[in-house]
């Protein structure tokens, strides 16, 4: 057994599928966009499909496909990645048979998830993508991936003369806890259904906490 094989079954019922977009689905050095990611985003999304509805088969493809198309924080093209992927991921589904409609809806949910690109997500698959996805960029996994991107992007954890930034401007380029103001903490202000505003509101407190534990330590 491979192991996308058995990464797949992490998205039952939907193994098959799985099985077939894995190949395509994630940069290998990429430990904050990984297969982990994407079954955790896949938990995410499963568990706001249950009370939110829409079609599952698009939503596990947009899930599996989101971060097909690897693009650094630190990139100039990092706004434009989750159009890089949603083509690609058009491709992707094209080539397996699907068609325009069903490939359309798909794109359409990689194309609005993405925080940087700021489009407004229409479809019920496409709201559940965005918050499943963002769900996984707070709470506590949200602090580790912070902290690890970081580490990838050779920042400071933080600054050491002015950690919250009392007098100075907010750099999340060269400390990581700079990020959890700049971006993470505005994240649950835009959660789209009801299943991921609920969700969020839990993983805000989880991700205050680490902040507040880091803070009592330094």
């Amino acid at each position: 057994m491979t192991h996308y094989s058995k990464l797949a079954a992490a998205f039952a019922p939907h193994e098959d599928l799985a099985a077939a977009l894995l190949p395509h689905a994630f940069a290998a050095d990429d430990g904050s966009h990984d297969g982990a990611h994407l079954i955790r985003v896949w938990k995410n999304a499963a568990r706001i499909h249950a009370e939110e509805g829409g079609d599952a088969r698009r939503l596990a493809a947009a899930v599996l496909l989101h971060d097909c198309v690897s693009v650094e924080k630190n990139s100039p093209l990092r706004a434009q990645a989750s159009r890089l992927a949603a083509e690609k991921a058009t491709a992707i589904l094209e080539g397996l048979g699907w068609d325009a409609v069903e490939t359309a809806a798909v794109a359409h949910a990689i194309l609005t998830h993405s925080f940087s690109a700021n489009i407004p997500p229409e479809t019920t698959e496409a709201k559940i993508l965005q918050d499943a996805d963002r769900l996984d960029a707070i709470g506590m996994v949200g602090a580790a991936r912070c902290f690890y991107i970081a580490g990838r992007m050779g920042s400071g954890l933080y600054d050491p003369l002015d950690p919250l930034a009392e007098a100075r401007d907010l750099d999340d380029k060269a400390f990581a806890i700079d990020h959890f103001e700049t971006k993470l903490f505005r994240l649950a202000d835009g959660f789209k259904t009801a299943a991921g505003r609920r969700l969020a509101t839990e993983r805000e407190k989880r991700l205050r906490d680490v902040l507040a534990m880091m803070l009592d330590e330094i």
